[in-house]
């Protein structure tokens, strides 16, 4: 359900179009949390799930009213802004795979919300290159006001300092949320390359990244 929801919006035109199929969606849990799922493929393994994990409605809803809210397709005002979407995003996610993996943990809750929110923001910059072919910016305007950068700016893949300076300090706030997992390698190859977010090599997915994070698993590295 959640890549489905994620590509919603870069697949419709229309805003109306998107928000009757988030209504969809939406009546598609409550009716799965009714016992009566629609004959459909998706509903119907979701609510197995549910059934098999006993899965909390609320991290589902908190998905789908989220990328509701994101059809307006508006940069972020503030890095708080970002950080709720990804909370209620991502983060909803991780809580709903501790439930699926039996986990009940404060700690483990706690560590799911920084994660979430760091892949939240880490997204967003990886996005940025694909989200300004299609000439629009996201990134955080406080950010960006405060360095002087204007979504011009990112439109014409101006790469002077204060545009890497905007990177570097949402950059930042991912790092603050996140230090020794997956998505620090992101972060790593971004300093390497100055905060250059149109640099090739951010566009480079890690082969090694399932070898990563065993050993760090197997280190008890979180």
């Amino acid at each position: 359900m959640w890549n489905w929801l994620r590509l919603v919006k870069d697949s419709i035109s229309e805003k109306t179009i998107g928000l009757m199929r988030m209504q969809f969606w939406r009546k598609t849990v409550e009716d799965i949390y009714c016992d009566n799922p629609p004959h459909q493929p998706v509903a119907i393994e979701l609510w197995k799930a549910v059934k098999r994990h006993n899965l909390t409605k609320r991290w589902l809803m908190n998905i789908i009213d989220e990328r509701e809210k994101n059809l307006d397709d508006k940069a972020y005002r503030n890095i708080k802004e970002l950080e709720n979407y990804a909370e209620n995003t991502q983060c909803s996610l991780l809580y709903l795979t501790l439930e699926i993996l039996g986990i009940k943990d404060l700690h483990a809750d706690h560590a799911a919300s920084h994660i979430g929110k760091a892949q939240g923001i880490v997204t967003c910059l990886r996005a940025t290159p694909y989200h300004v072919s299609r000439r629009k910016v996201f990134l955080p305007m406080d950010i960006c006001m405060l360095h002087g950068v204007s979504q011009e700016d990112f439109l014409r893949r101006n790469q002077d300092k204060n545009v890497r300076d905007v990177i570097y300090d949402i950059a930042s706030q991912a790092h603050l949320h996140l230090k020794h997992v997956s998505l620090e390698d992101f972060l790593k190859k971004i300093q390497r390359v100055d905060f250059d977010i149109f640099h090739p090599s951010l566009q480079q997915k890690n082969s090694l990244l399932p070898l990563y994070l065993y050993i760090q698993s197997w280190r008890k590295i979180y």
